[in-house]
């Protein structure tokens, strides 16, 4: 019996590392990283992530469930600014745990649907099949405490060399502001264009932080054309005009 109970204890020791492995297989890409890369069948075709998307700028949405209320609003306002963001150089993807059928049925019906008044606009980005949840371990898009099933509401932006730029998560209830993720868009294109940074609450078109001020205050009095592009806020912030 001893002899028995030791060898069972000798398994488990040998089996946990596994295990907790298998637990933990799903990892979210940290800000800086190179965006994980994965092969899956989507409304538009097979498609080589990020790969496919060349030198664009990528944002990949996962969402819980197709034909549900919050993934559907959030699915129609992406198609009402997907134009807006191909101008940004920008192409959008979908996933979930939901078959390719479940995609092309789901998008056909939102293709029809008027909402806020709004006409419908045909959807021109991918919607990918995950059903065997490639996609969720590579982006950690499954969180256990809330679902092992359903993915929650993930966001990531990646630029133009696959490099992952901002992490977004919401949960299952709470639909996303689509504007919001448009803004950090430009945000970040804005900082790697002009080497500056952004403050709190920036729009488009408000005026950047710069991170190393130029101008001594004599300066910025003495030459009008310095004081209407830079200004300083008591030495702790320094701006200047967007470009």
């Amino acid at each position: 019996m001893k002899k028995t109970m030791f060898i069972f204890a000798v398994l488990c020791l040998m089996i946990a590392p596994f295990w907790a492995q298998a637990q933990d297989d799903s990892r979210i890409p940290l800000i800086g990283e190179k965006a994980p890369s994965f092969t899956a069948e989507t409304t538009q075709g097979t498609l080589n992530f990020p790969r496919d998307y060349g030198r664009n700028w990528k944002i990949l949405f996962s969402h819980p469930r197709d034909f549900t209320p919050v993934c559907s609003s959030e699915i129609i306002e992406l198609s009402q600014m997907q134009e807006g963001f191909k101008e940004l150089g920008v192409k959008l993807a979908v996933v979930s745990s939901d078959t390719l059928s479940q995609h092309k049925a789901w998008v056909k019906t939102i293709n029809e649907l008027r909402y806020k008044d709004r006409q419908p606009v045909k959807i021109d980005f991918a919607l990918i099949d995950d059903k065997n949840y490639v996609v969720a371990k590579k982006y950690g898009m499954m969180h256990r405490p809330v679902s092992t099933s359903e993915y929650v509401r993930g966001v990531f932006v990646i630029d133009g060399k696959n490099i992952v730029r901002a992490v977004f998560f919401y949960p299952h209830s709470v639909g996303r502001n689509m504007e919001e993720i448009k803004r950090t868009v430009i945000a970040l294109q804005t900082t790697d264009k002009e080497l500056v940074y952004t403050p709190a609450n920036w729009m488009p078109g408000d005026d950047v932080l710069v991170p190393y001020f130029p101008y001594t205050d004599k300066e910025l009095k003495d030459d009008p054309k310095v004081a209407d592009n830079f200004y300083n806020v008591g030495h702790l912030m320094h701006f200047r005009k967007s470009k």
